[in-house]
């Protein structure tokens, strides 16, 4: 099976496990870009790839 170009927020959300509100925030501030086509909104496999690579990585408490 070939992996989709373009997730829509449903989709986006269920793949990278970040809550949709947290997507929509991300699209605020400018971390994540997305498409429209038509009324839909579109986030490009790669630029997903590029938002959850720049989430800062875990740091164990002290």
């Amino acid at each position: 099976m070939t992996e989709p170009l373009a997730f829509t927020i449903p989709e986006a959300v269920a793949t990278s496990r970040v809550s949709r509100s947290e997507i929509y925030a991300a699209l605020q501030r400018g971390d994540l870009e997305a498409k429209k086509r038509g009324r839909r909104t579109l986030i490009l496999r790669e630029e997903l790839q590029r938002f959850m690579s720049s989430l800062p990585a875990y740091q164990a408490a002290a």
